[in-house]
């Protein structure tokens, strides 16, 4: 009997939700096989340079999952059955203000932080908790509906929470154990197939398909399980040749002739899932609901504060152009200009002008006592400047992706004021503090600074 540390048990629950997503939506393999294909394809015709934001192997096996609850009870449970995989929130994400859609929904996503663990294994998942309280969306009663039905229903058992603990207090847990919590862990987001209210879903429904999919059924589930690929648009054009319908474009930055950032995403459509319904009459039956996906993405280089400025003030400017555009223009089209105009087409005038994060490595010979500035250093080739991952997400490309893959708008009422949510107030639910992405970036830098400075004293 050994012991399991908190990365490898982080990797066996990944591969455990990756295994049941793909029994419960055989699509989901079809997107990890082309994806494994497109990145093989992509360093094959690249080389080394294809390597830049993580290595093939780290790619291939990185994954984002999402989930969904319905209470501030259900997202603490959750941040304790997290963090016995070492993942932690980090970032804050109000998706109502993110759409024009009916998204009620503020999200955080639990991750590793430290750069080590990411490496062994980068599994994030982003996990959205319904506002029940937002008047726009829900008025009185049926929030008070909203409670009583949530407050009926458990999401993760006693035995799960208990060995979360033991495992998030010792670092990990014994083999038998471990085992264990993952099971119970992977178990808890497994799809129900426990009748759904038709009535009381279709309800929910009609407001928001995304609050009827929290709100509406007896458990949480995987909304959808994200593979990485090194070119997106290669996998798009895959994925649509092999007639798997996929959402309009790709979410996020446009493809272009220069650095990747951020990050981009895409998804196929949501399928028809067949469930088990109770009907208004009684009787049990089956029906259909289509709410889960799949999804995948392409990281890029993480921004800096004025970065993320200069790329805010780009989707402005390119909505901008997109409202005065005729017809036959699109939103890529414009965002390819405007990217053009806007921001530097390499890494080194990212780096020079302040844009995007870096850490340093020492890869030539130095002077003694060089004194040399940190670019004098970089154009003697003595150190190297590599672009630090973004590990994030983009609040409007998530609503994004949900909204196109939502039957209708929903309805939603602006004349409301909406109800307050923010980083603070999501970290007193959850227990501990939603860390803040620019400072884990910025320590990741600032850190290798420091050995850079130790080395050349």
């Amino acid at each position: 009997m050994g012991f399991i540390d908190t990365w490898e048990l982080r990797s066996r629950f990944a591969v455990a939700l990756s295994q049941m997503y793909g029994t419960e939506v055989p699509a989901y393999d079809t997107l990890v096989e082309v994806s494994t294909a497109v990145n093989a394809d992509f360093v094959a015709a690249h080389g080394d340079t294809a390597e830049r934001l993580g290595s093939i192997d780290r790619v291939t096996a990185e994954r984002h999952g999402a989930i969904r609850v319905g209470t501030p009870e259900e997202l603490a449970q959750a941040a304790r059955v997290f963090a016995a995989f070492g993942m932690v929130p980090v970032g804050f994400y109000d998706l109502r203000e993110a759409s024009s859609s009916s998204v009620p929904v503020v999200s955080t996503a639990f991750r590793p932080i430290d750069p080590e663990e990411l490496a062994r294994n980068p599994f994030r998942v982003f996990t959205s908790m319904l506002t029940v309280d937002d008047p726009r969306f829900f008025t009185a009663e049926l929030q008070q509906e909203l409670r009583e039905f949530l407050a009926a229903r458990t999401l993760f058992s006693e035995e799960l929470l208990a060995l979360a603990d033991k495992a998030a207090a010792e670092g990990g847990l014994e083999d038998t154990e471990a085992e264990k919590l993952v099971e119970l862990a992977a178990g808890a987001y497994e799809l129900s197939t426990d009748p759904v209210d038709e009535g009381w879903y279709r309800k929910l429904e009609k407001i928001s398909a995304v609050a009827a999919d929290i709100g509406g059924i007896s458990s949480t589930h995987i909304n959808h399980l994200t593979p990485r690929v090194l070119d997106i648009d290669d996998l798009y054009r895959r994925m649509s040749d092999m007639g798997i319908t996929m959402i309009d474009e790709v979410q996020g930055p446009p493809a272009w002739e220069g650095p990747d950032v951020l990050l981009r995403q895409t998804s196929f459509r949501a399928l028809e899932e067949q469930r088990v319904f109770r009907f208004t009459d009684g009787t049990v039956g089956e029906g259909s609901l289509r709410v889960r996906f799949g999804e995948v993405e392409q990281r890029g280089i993480a921004l800096t504060r004025k970065g993320r400025d200069l790329y805010d003030a780009m989707l402005a400017e390119t909505d901008r152009r997109l409202a005065e555009a005729g017809e036959g223009t699109t939103r890529v089209d414009i965002a390819v200009e405007v990217w053009r105009e806007n921001l530097p087409r390499t890494e080194e005038e990212l780096r020079a002008q302040g844009l995007a994060f870096f850490t340093y490595e020492l890869v030539g010979d130095p002077q003694p006592a060089d004194n040399r500035s940190l670019n004098e250093l970089i154009d003697a080739r003595v150190v190297r400047a590599v672009p630090i991952v973004y590990e994030d997400f983009l609040p409007r490309s998530a609503a994004g992706i949900f909204q196109s893959n939502l039957t209708d708008a929903g309805t939603r009422d602006n004349e409301q004021q909406g109800s307050a949510y923010g980083p603070e107030s999501l970290s007193e639910i959850i227990g501990t503090r939603i860390a803040d992405p620019y400072e884990l970036y910025e320590q990741q830098q600032e850190q290798s600074l420091r050995e850079l400075r130790n080395h050349l004293v």
